[in-house]
């Protein structure tokens, strides 16, 4: 994001003065104002600090949940010979789609509605082989006990009416400053390998159409859903019978693939209902 640059554009690219644009800048120099910027160019350099703040709070957030993420994925390769995450993917929103949003939901375009409103500002995509797998890792991630479940969607036990499959997670993270500590909002996405190529595709034809896809191509989009998500199923099973089929003749000699899937009495704290009931709760 590079914040100064959209911010100091000439008057007539921010528009009138209720567009978004403008009316996040006279927050911004009503608050340089109020710091005693005393010419345009301290006013201008307050300005950016803020900005820069605002977009570090949700990094710095993001950052703390990619650590767990990746503390997980590391100890299940070194110490499981098997990770349920397969990729992980992260983003922080450009200040013109943070905008678009509040347009959207017809939020106030300062920063303290935005901290409010906006909730996946800071956002990270965990891919995993199977179905099973993306709840294991919410489960194992919602436990942690400085995590907030603000929010939990379900689209894999109920998709959208398009197709779209994944769990969505809003967690809250504190992110300890060097004068205070702050609570940002972070989103993470889990789900399996064919749900994010469907998902990416889906992406790439909204964004080629314009939005205005034509119903033919929607209902192919549909169909396909329709085959990742038996895809994913097929897929369990032949893990199934791979695992029956190695505790039977298991080799001393090589580790047991059984043993990939199963627990070892080290279950997480909350089981998926468990984490859906208390973000209902909140």
């Amino acid at each position: 994001m590079e914040p100064t640059q959209a911010l100091t554009s000439p008057d007539e690219t921010l528009g009138g003065a209720g567009h978004p644009y403008r009316k996040l800048l006279d927050q911004l120099t009503t608050n340089a104002d109020s710091n005693g910027s005393a010419s345009h160019l301290d006013r201008m350099i307050d300005i950016r600090r803020q900005l820069t703040e605002f977009q570090l709070h949700y990094k710095f957030g993001m950052d703390e949940v990619l650590t767990k993420i990746n503390v997980l994925r590391e100890e299940f390769e070194h110490t499981r010979d098997y990770s349920p995450i397969e990729h992980v993917n992260y983003r922080l929103k450009t200040l013109e789609r943070i905008l678009e949003k509040t347009d959207r939901y017809g939020c106030e375009p300062t920063l303290e509605s935005i901290r409010h409103s906006i909730r996946d500002i800071a956002g990270i995509r965990i891919t995993c082989s199977f179905v099973s797998d993306a709840y294991w890792v919410a489960e194992m991630l919602c436990s942690q006990p400085d995590l907030r479940v603000v929010e939990v969607k379900d689209y894999i036990s109920r998709p959208k009416l398009n197709g779209y499959q994944s769990l969505h997670v809003i967690l809250q993270v504190p992110v300890f400053l060097s004068n205070r500590t702050e609570f940002v909002y972070v989103e993470v996405q889990i789900r399996t390998v064919a749900m994010d190529f469907w998902a990416s595709l889906e992406h790439k034809i909204y964004y080629t159409y314009e939005g205005e896809v034509p119903s033919e191509i929607l209902d192919e989009l549909r169909d396909a859903a329709d085959k990742a998500s038996a895809l994913d199923a097929q897929m369990a099973e032949i893990r199934d019978k791979v695992t029956a089929l190695r505790r039977q003749a298991p080799r001393a000699d090589e580790p047991d693939p059984a043993q990939w899937f199963a627990g070892d009495g080290r279950t997480p704290v909350w089981n998926w209902d468990d984490i859906v009931q208390r973000s209902e709760n909140n």
